[in-house]
C-alpha cells in the first residue's frame, strides 16, 4: 500500500504484469533478441537512473525478485498478470501462464493470474483455453492482437474466428478481455494494433468487459472515441504512466485527454512490470496535480478520490477483490535467498 502523508492507506492493485524469460538460450530465432531489446529500451529510457536493472536481470529476473519489486518496495496490494506466449520467437514461449504461475504460487493472496487466447488456434486453442482455467480459474484473458503465429503477422478483432473464442470465455464465466493496443515492438506490426476494432467486440458482447491495455497508444483519441460510446472499455494504463518522469508534459496531455473522453472511474493503473516498476510512478503519480485550467479542460479533477480508483480502487471492484482484505495482508515473506540479496544491495 502506498500511505499519505497523512497517514492514510491508499490501495495499489498493479493492473499490467508480467513473469517473462528472455535470455539468448531462449530464442528462437534473433527476433527473440530484438522484442527483448525493445523492452530493454524501454525500460533505459523510462526508468530514473538510479533505478536501471543491468541488461541480463532484465532479461529473466525470476519470481522472488518480482514478488519484492511489486509487494515488498512497489507499494502494491495485488497485481494482475498478462501471460503472452510469442512462441514463434522463443523457444518456451516468452511470457506464458505457466511462467507467470510461478509467482502466483509464491504470492496467492496478491496475484490474479489471467489467461492468454490465439484465436488463430481454432479448436485447439478452445480447448487448451479450457484445460487451462480448469487448472487455474481465470477471471480473465490477455489477448495480443500483434502476435504472430505461423504465416500470420496479426489480426483483428472484427476477423469472424474470434467470436467463437469470446463465446468460449461468457461459457467459462471469464468476463474480462484484455486486448493490447499501443506501441509495437519490433518486429511486430503497428497497424495490428489498431484500436479502432475494439468497439465491434464491445457492442457484441456488452456482458464481457475490455479492457484495452496502453489506452491504444498513441492513438489515445481513437481508444476515447471507442470508450466514450462503449460503457464495457475500460483504459489499462501501463506506459501511459510510465512517461510520467521522462516526458511530463506529454503525459499530462494524454492524462487530460482520457480524463475527458473516459473518466477516472474506468481507467486502471498498470507499470507494466518489467518495462517500468511500480515504486516510482506511483510515487510520481501521487505528486501530480492538474492546475485549475487543466482540470477544467480534463472534466474531473485529479484529487485524491480519482487516484485511490486509478491506482487501486477500479481494478479491485473488475476484479471482485477484497480492497480491506488486501490492505490487511500480512507483509510478503521473501525466500531466504532473495531477502539476503535484497539486504546486501
Amino acid at each position: 500500500m502506498f500511505v499519505t502523508p497523512d497517514g492514510e492507506r491508499i490501495l495499489i492493485v498493479d493492473g499490467h504484469t508480467h513473469l517473462w524469460d528472455g535470455r539468448p538460450e531462449n530464442w528462437r530465432n534473433d527476433y527473440g533478441r530484438t522484442f527483448i531489446d525493445t523492452f530493454w529500451g524501454g525500460h533505459v529510457g523510462f526508468t530514473p537512473a538510479d533505478k536501471r536493472w543491468t541488461q541480463e536481470q532484465f532479461r529473466y529476473y525470476g519470481a522472488e525478485k518480482a514478488a519484492r519489486d511489486l509487494f515488498v518496495d512497489g507499494y502494491c496490494d495485488a497485481a494482475i498478470m498478462l501471460p503472452v506466449d510469442l512462441r514463434d520467437f522463443y523457444k518456451d514461449g516468452f511470457n506464458t501462464t505457466d511462467q507467470c504461475s510461478e509467482l502466483k504460487a509464491l504470492c496467492p493472496d496478491r496475484i490474479v493470474l489471467n489467461g492468454r487466447i490465439d484465436p488463430r488456434e481454432g479448436a485447439r486453442g478452445l480447448a487448451r483455453l479450457e484445460q487451462d482455467h480448469d487448472r487455474f480459474g481465470f477471471k480473465g484473458v490477455k489477448l495480443y492482437t500483434g502476435e504472430w503465429n505461423g504465416i500470420s503477422r496479426g489480426y483483428r478483432l472484427s476477423d469472424d474466428f474470434v467470436r467463437p473464442y469470446l463465446e468460449k470465455c461468457r461459457e467459462l464465466g471469464i468476463t474480462i478481455i484484455h486486448v493490447h493496443k499501443g506501441p509495437t515492438t519490433h518486429p511486430l506490426d503497428y497497424d495490428a494494433f489498431d484500436v479502432r476494432d475494439v468497439d465491434n467486440v464491445a457492442t457484441s458482447f456488452p456482458d464481457l468487459t475490455f479492457v484495452v491495455d496502453h489506452c491504444g497508444m498513441p492513438r489515445i483519441d481513437d481508444f476515447c472515441a471507442v470508450a466514450g460510446q462503449e460503457p464495457n472499455v475500460y483504459g489499462g494504463l501501463a506506459l501511459v504512466t510510465s512517461f510520467i518522469r521522462a516526458r511530463p508534459r506529454h503525459f499530462k496531455t494524454m492524462l487530460i485527454e482520457l480524463l475527458w473522453g473516459v473518466g477516472p472511474d474506468r481507467l486502471i493503473f498498470g507499470s507494466d512490470y518489467a518495462i517500468t516498476s511500480p515504486d516510482w510512478i506511483i510515487e510520481a503519480f501521487m505528486a501530480f496535480e492538474l492546475d485549475e485550467e487543466d482540470t477544467t479542460e480534463a472534466g474531473h479533477a485529479l484529487d485524491l478520490d480519482a487516484k485511490r480508483k486509478i491506482l487501486g480502487l477500479n481494478a479491485a471492484k473488475l476484479y471482485g477483490l477484497d480492497a480491506d482484505a488486501l490492505l490487511n495482508l500480512p507483509p510478503v515473506d521473501l525466500p531466504a535467498a532473495e531477502a539476503s540479496r535484497h539486504a546486501a544491495e
